[in-house]
């Protein structure tokens, strides 16, 4: 009697849940089923489905994680094979190939390390002596001590092809076989510049920081061989003739890698899962005019007139043209977002800093150079900024980067007031 009552009251049971939209919590793979098949679950299911349902992309023993993203990283390009692909293209290059490997393998340690930055208590300054500054005047960071140790390695460890570094971080140039306390490593045809960690203040307060580099061929004649002159492998030329290599990688929300060899620009994506860079921009190309104005307005009052100026008509054509201001504190993410989404970002010289702040060989070369191969510009103002031919290696000049048009309307405010402000001064006199 008792069993068959059992047996009525089961019944009885499955009968109202299949009317309400319960199902026993042992049988996973049917109520996965019946959650895809009702979408417009009640709130009281709601805790019930969290204690089924997981992770969705990382799949069961029962419903394997296959979705549109999975196919799409399968398709996507490795970093190493677009490099094999380039370095083959342009055989004067091909000793470049594990050098940019072995950055791009640094931009993924620094990764690592900015996230872990406030955790394992390695922000802060490098040292507690305040007076204690570095070339640039500003007080070493923690991490810009220990990032500019990892693309130093990256440079001069990974090959023979790189002879000379300049760091932001460091005074003078230094030869690779310094570097590795090795003379195999006085070798190189190439040198190598970069900021290590650009916007590192930005770590505070966790927002985007990222790092730079640029790869030069020394001018014909140049005596690498002269080590108590390294640093005029650097100065003789203008970049748009000796800059082969640039690229910059960004620390943000996801990391990004963008680099060009002298023939367009491509962009890479950390993948997670991976650990492996890959291709998800190819062929970066910045719109011809864009919405964007990315300057410091802080220092507004301190710019040049025709700064000034140029700002003040944007904000006067603001409804017109969509203008819209963004500015994070860091080339890096600042450029890169004109870069993807078009206008103009802008450090110009100030009342207290005539030269600008950005320096010449290791910040605007490579980000100007990047910016021309998408098919935007990089300008001081009254220039192109490759043609700039450097005197010092830690030169400073006024920086402008973005949409051609953009750079282009600046570039006239800045020739047009100028010349006006020079005969307002003759009049006066």
């Amino acid at each position: 009697m008792s069993h068959h009552f059992l047996s009525l009251v089961t019944v009885w049971a499955v009968l109202v849940a299949s009317v309400h939209g319960f199902v026993p919590l042992n049988d996973q793979t049917t109520f996965r089923t019946r959650i895809q098949n009702q979408p417009n679950l009640k709130q009281r299911d709601h805790l019930t489905t969290l204690q089924i349902v997981n992770d969705p992309l990382a799949g069961d023993d029962t419903t394997p994680a296959v979705t549109p993203k999975t196919k799409k990283k399968d398709a996507l390009k490795p970093f190493g094979r677009y490099l094999e692909v380039e370095c083959w293209k342009q055989a004067e290059l091909r000793g470049l190939e594990p050098v940019l490997v072995a950055v791009a393998n640094a931009c993924k340690q620094i990764n690592r390390i900015v996230q872990r930055a406030q955790t394992d208590d390695i922000y802060g300054a490098a040292t507690d002596d305040a007076s204690v500054v570095n070339v640039q005047g500003e007080v070493q960071q923690k991490l810009d001590v220990l990032c500019n140790e990892l693309f130093l390695r990256a440079f001069c460890a990974s090959s023979k092809h790189i002879h000379t570094v300049a760091s932001e971080e460091e005074d003078e140039p230094r030869c690779c076989s310094d570097v590795m306390n090795d003379p195999a490593f006085a070798m190189g045809e190439f040198v190598a510049v970069f900021d290590p960690l650009d916007g590192s203040k930005n770590i505070d307060s966790s927002l985007p920081v990222g790092s730079i580099f640029g790869i030069y061929r020394p001018a014909p004649g140049t005596d690498l061989k002269n080590k108590n002159d390294l640093a005029a492998a650097f100065l003789q030329g203008d970049a748009s003739r000796s800059l082969v290599a640039a690229g910059y990688c960004l620390y943000s929300a996801s990391t990004v890698l963008v680099l060009t060899m002298g023939s367009g620009v491509d962009g890479f994506t950390l993948d997670p899962d991976t650990g492996r860079f890959l291709h998800t921009h190819p062929d970066i190309r910045i719109p011809s005019s864009g919405p964007i104005y990315s300057f410091n307005e802080a220092n507004y009052r301190d710019f040049d007139q025709p700064v000034q100026r140029y700002l003040t008509s944007l904000k006067q054509m603001q409804s017109k043209r969509g203008i819209t201001a963004r500015y994070m504190g860091a080339l890096v993410a600042d450029t890169h977002n004109v870069l993807m989404n078009g206008g103009i970002y802008g450090y110009p010289a100030t009342f207290s800093n005539r030269q600008g702040k950005l320096r010449l060989l290791y910040e605007s070369n490579p980000m100007a150079m990047i910016m021309e191969q998408a098919g935007g510009a990089g300008s001081t103002g009254f220039g192109r900024i490759l043609n700039v031919k450097p005197k010092d290696i830690h030169q400073r000049v006024p920086t402008f980067l973005g949409s051609i048009e953009n750079v282009y309307e600046l570039d006239q405010c800045c020739k047009y007031y100028s010349e006006e402000d020079e005969n307002q001064q003759r009049w006066e006199s």
